[in-house]
């Protein structure tokens, strides 16, 4: 299981220093290989503002350009930028299948593309997922990684990736054992590992 460690003897600066202060902070860090130059993290669960902080870090000390997908509020103004500069990107309100076949063209176009979102769409609790990354992954044709955030044993993994086969209740149950015993910092706040009924996605 420690093989996939992140260690201190990173090539860059910012890797290095991002490492140390997640180590500083009794974080560690679990990476392996990605599966291909395409594909959606999945982070789970998400339950606290922290998990942007230890999430950004990560990110820094892997030294890859993940993106991420946010609500729009978070891009208005100066704040926006700073977002956009982190690789944030803002998710278009668009009840349509149309912004997901957008996003999903243009991660097949791009020579490498990871992106990051959050199915729970909130740090509260949800009865549910928002089934809206499923559908990305299938449109753009590429594997999920299962990233969990796990607050009790201070560890971040990005290890597990999975490919969809479009049996809904087949792959959700493989991502709920890819999660079991994983627990946010409020675990009263997450959500079950289940896509919200059709009529509220």
């Amino acid at each position: 299981m420690n093989d996939y460690l992140l260690s201190a003897t990173l090539p860059g600066w910012r890797q290095r220093a991002a490492l140390r202060l997640l180590h500083l902070a009794g974080w560690q860090v679990r990476f392996k290989p990605l599966p291909g130059p395409h594909g959606l993290l999945v982070v789970y669960p998400h339950t606290s503002n922290w998990d942007f902080i230890v999430g950004l870090l990560t990110k820094w000390a892997i030294g890859l350009p993940f993106r991420w997908l946010g609500k729009d509020s978070l891009f208005k103004g100066p704040l926006g930028v700073l977002m956009r500069h982190w690789g944030g990107m803002a998710v278009e309100r668009s009840t349509s299948s149309g912004a997901t076949e957008r996003l999903a063209a243009a991660m097949r176009a791009a020579p490498w593309c990871w992106v990051a979102i959050t199915p729970e769409a909130t740090r509260g609790y949800k009865p549910h997922w928002r089934s809206g990354f499923y559908h990305l992954a299938r449109a753009a044709r590429v594997p999920l990684l299962l990233v969990y955030i796990d607050y009790p044993n201070k560890e971040l993994g990005l290890v597990d990736s999975l490919l969809l086969t479009g049996d809904q209740a087949a792959d959700m149950a493989a991502i709920a054992r890819a999660y079991a015993g994983r627990h946010g910092r409020f675990p009263a706040c997450e959500a079950p590992i289940v896509l919200a009924p059709p009529r509220q996605r």
